[in-house]
């Protein structure tokens, strides 16, 4: 299944596939996007909340060695932990390492290296290297007619290529879903399952929940690739059959092998991973001398104070006349941040935003409910005294409202590439990335999106889109503004072209579009960060700046990994 979060390939809305499924009595249903986690969570959530058994992987490709044009396909499945870790390290690597032409490819050594564990390998169907060498294993010698023993071979050493890697986890995959040739390769696969006693699994590729919505997935497609819907050169690689396809529709589809129907819920009942969520993995500070995290925190928030009342107060009489009240508070502050098990969280931030001070990086003095907290100004996390402004502490952290703390903290611009520098030398390069943003299309990017595909003038569709209104600087859905702006309900009726547009950007609306990055999250993990979550670096991008986490900043909160905001106002 690719959902939207494919990007490039699906329009599949997790909530809707979850319910669609859950209708159906289906007792487990896969995420399995091309090259990508993004939508993990938010499904992994989806599904249990319904009932639904929730089954983590992915559309991967494979390098393809003797052809870098033409990579092959494999769906890797969760088995257990150790598969998800695995899994996180295989895509990682795919587009930290070896990514091509706007893919994250896979290596197959990577496999021999051990990352194969806790994966269920299914064989790509038509798209994977068994089929590749099914095709060229049955195509015979153009001069005798006959096939040669190379080619009779070349499918047998794949076959036990994979089953060397993956064991009996590996499966033969076969689809149905109206392509060219499947049929003579579902022939041939059966008997390179039988010959060489690999379970035969069939799985459908969904890529749209309903079959009306096949136009506007190819134009979801064709906004992806810059390409038209009348197009003649674009290649056509998808099926109206893609889409969400009820169980007894696959029972009849392939009533004439039930075993590999059957193999879907063996599967399933083989997939057993779970996501640790609302557990806080707060990355290890290093204390100076080995102190616990309380002790440090308790030093230096003292330590700190006495500083800032020497500051604030002149004299020691007057200092004398406050002090009380600024230890009482300080104290309480303590307990609470102790009691809530955030003293690293403290103690993290404060170190490096007093690095940046000490290394002329410029940094603000603090804003939101950060600043009512004395602890963060002792520690000089924060340049404001809360005390005189009566700033309540609970506001920022409350143990009857258990949330992550999260400072606003504003560096300069143009330094504060330095400060995540010196995070990344602190706590090591693989525990530090920054976290992915999803661009969507809404409504008036969609009418221009959609316009493009169908090849009407864009003086047409701009006027559409401008047409939307515009509420508290975010532009009315496209039903909300066919009800308030009355021209657009009006020529919807009147004119083919708008009805058409409207018809195929509707479906499209909202969907996730590309990929973009936070402006300001840092995530800082406790270890190796792809032991919790994938990377994603965009092609083409050599930096370590430009890696993000494959979760976005809600997902990131609800895995646990803390997020540390690096503003930079201009």
């Amino acid at each position: 299944m690719h959902s939207e979060y494919s990007i490039v390939d699906g329009i599949v809305r997790l909530d809707a596939a979850v319910a669609r499924a859950a209708a159906d009595g289906q007792p487990a249903l896969a995420i399995t996007d091309l090259g990508n986690t993004f939508g993990y969570i938010k499904f992994y959530r989806a599904a249990r909340s319904a009932g639904v058994k929730p089954i983590l992987g992915a559309d991967v490709w494979i390098t393809n060695k003797s052809d870098r044009e033409r990579p092959y396909r494999m769906l890797l499945l969760v088995q257990n932990d150790q598969g998800y870790r695995n899994l996180c390290e295989l895509i990682s690597r795919s587009w930290l390492k070896n990514s091509y032409r706007d893919r994250g490819e896979v290596r197959f050594e990577w496999f021999e290296e051990g990352l194969a564990g806790g994966l269920i390998a299914l064989s790509g169907a038509l798209q994977g290297e068994i089929a590749e060498a099914l095709l060229k294993a049955t195509s015979k010698n153009t001069t005798t007619g006959q096939k040669t023993s190379k080619q009779s071979d070349l499918a047998d050493r794949v076959a036990r290529k994979y089953l060397a890697a993956f064991g009996d986890r590996f499966y033969i995959e076969v689809q149905r879903v109206g392509a060219p040739g499947e049929e003579s390769y579902l022939r041939r696969a059966i008997t390179l399952a039988v010959k060489h006693e690999i379970p035969l699994v069939a799985t459908h590729a969904v890529q749209f929940i309903n079959p009306e919505d096949f136009r506007s997935h190819e134009a979801r497609v064709c906004i992806a690739e810059g390409e038209t819907l009348a197009s003649g050169r674009r290649k056509r690689l998808f099926t109206p059959e893609q889409y969400f396809m009820s169980q007894e529709e696959m029972a009849t589809r392939f009533a004439d092998i039930p075993q590999a129907l059957e193999n879907t819920l063996e599967i399933a009942e083989r997939c057993s991973a779970t996501l640790q969520l609302g557990k806080p993995q707060l990355p290890n500070f290093p204390t100076p001398n080995g102190e616990t995290l309380e002790d440090y925190l308790r030093l230096t928030a003292r330590a700190g104070l006495e500083v800032r009342l020497i500051e604030r107060f002149s004299t020691p009489e007057v200092r004398a006349q406050h002090a009380d009240a600024y230890k009482t508070r300080l104290e309480l502050e303590i307990n609470t941040i102790i009691e809530m098990g955030f003293p690293g969280y403290f103690l993290i931030v404060a170190d490096f935003i007093n690095w940046a001070k000490r290394n002329g990086v410029p940094v603000g003095p603090g804003r939101g409910s950060g600043a009512g907290s004395l602890v963060a100004y002792s520690l000089g996390i924060t340049d404001l005294d809360p005390i005189p402004y009566a700033l309540l502490f609970e506001r920022f952290l409350n143990p009857e409202r258990v949330s992550m703390p999260d400072f606003d903290i504003d560096f300069c611009q143009d330094n504060r590439y330095k400060v995540i520098d010196y995070v990344r030398s602190k706590y090591g390069k693989d525990a530090v990335s920054q976290i992915v943003t999803f661009g969507t299309m809404a409504s008036k990017a969609v009418i221009r999106d959609a316009g493009r595909v169908l090849n009407l003038p864009y003086n047409f569709c701009d006027q559409l889109s401008k047409l939307i209104p515009v509420v508290q600087n975010k532009p009315l859905s496209l039903e909300a503004a066919k009800k308030e702006e009355p021209i657009l309900a009006e020529r919807e009726k009147k004119e083919d072209e708008v009805r058409e547009l409207f018809a195929l950007a509707s479906p499209l609306e909202d969907l996730t579009r590309n990929i973009g990055m936070h402006a300001g999250g840092v995530l800082i993990a406790p270890g190796k960060l792809t032991d919790f979550c994938p990377l994603y670096q965009a092609p083409g991008s050599n930096s370590d700046e430009g890696v993000v986490s494959m979760y976005d900043k809600d997902d990131v909160e609800a895995a646990g990994l803390v997020k540390f905001d690096f503003f930079g106002p201009t």
